[in-house]
């Protein structure tokens, strides 16, 4: 047999096989990292798309990059100093903790948060993200998500959806959506747009949403906690989850929200075991 034609017959099984492959997946990709829900597929079966376990000894830098100071409540203490991660048995900790050098750096406390912002976005699908967190006097952790892209403009008007938020000692977490029309218009309540969810303190939880074009519904173990839906009749900045948004998770402290740091309840930690988006 002519070579050409061994070679034809091994590589076209080959191409069908990576076709069949490409066709079978629930989303499409935009610019490399960014993982786009196909239409239609809200009522068919969630598949496992993308996930971190941090079975690595290391963070994985092309997954995630450590959130770096800044000037708002949330960042004002995000430092990528080494003391605030750690990898370790399939776990990551993310750490609020006194300064260590308080000379090179003036803060009294220091954080840890890691974010995919340019390595991995998704628009729609079903995350869910395993962690324990620990309490302490202005502790704050969050898990929450932010626009990759800047379709609507600066700062509320592309939207926020927080996963996730515990403010110190609570035996409940906060689930939240912000937008220029929650926040400039302050419609608050057409639809409400933050709810409250019971969850085990003392142990493992997986915090989640189910996000369509048409809702995003908030679930604490499986269990669905909170919905904001998309409605019609109101102002179009009510709906600003047309998009790709990244994902975020931190060991906030302190702020004009949780309140006043107790330095002698340091360190406080969240237990990240594992992330991972269904499409």
């Amino acid at each position: 047999m002519p070579l050409t034609t061994i070679k034809q017959i091994v590589f076209l099984p080959l191409v069908l096989l990576l076709l069949a492959t490409a066709c079978s997946r629930p989303f499409t990709r935009s610019a490399g990292y960014v993982y786009l829900q196909k239409d239609g597929r809200t009522e068919k079966k969630w598949k496992l798309v993308w996930k971190d376990d941090f079975n690595a000894p290391i963070l994985d830098t092309s997954k995630w990059t450590r959130i770096p100071p800044g000037k708002s409540d949330w960042n004002r203490h995000m430092s990528t100093h080494d003391d605030c991660f750690r990898l370790d048995s399939g776990y990551i900790y993310l750490r609020g903790i006194r300064n260590p050098d308080t000379t090179a750096d003036p803060r009294p406390f220091i954080t840890g948060g890691i974010y995919t912002k340019g390595k991995f976005a998704f628009q729609y699908g079903k995350i869910e993200i395993r962690a324990k967190l620990e309490c302490a006097t202005g502790a704050w952790p969050a898990m929450w998500m932010l626009a990759e892209q800047n379709k609507y403009g600066a700062y509320p008007k592309n939207g926020e959806i927080d996963i996730m938020e515990h403010l110190n000692f609570e035996h409940k977490v906060y689930q939240t959506t912000h937008s220029y029309y929650t926040l400039d218009l302050k419609q608050t309540q057409k639809p409400p747009h933050s709810g409250t969810a019971p969850f085990n303190r003392d142990g493992f939880n997986t915090f989640g949403i189910k996000w369509t074009p048409h809702k995003i519904v908030f679930t604490v173990n499986g269990k669905e906690t909170f919905t904001y839906p998309r409605i019609t009749g109101v102002d179009a900045s009510q709906w600003p989850y047309d998009q790709p948004f990244y994902l975020l998770i931190d060991q906030q402290l302190g702020g004009s929200w949780v309140g006043k740091v107790d330095p002698q309840q340091l360190p406080v930690q969240m237990i990240v075991d594992w992330v991972k988006l269904y499409q």
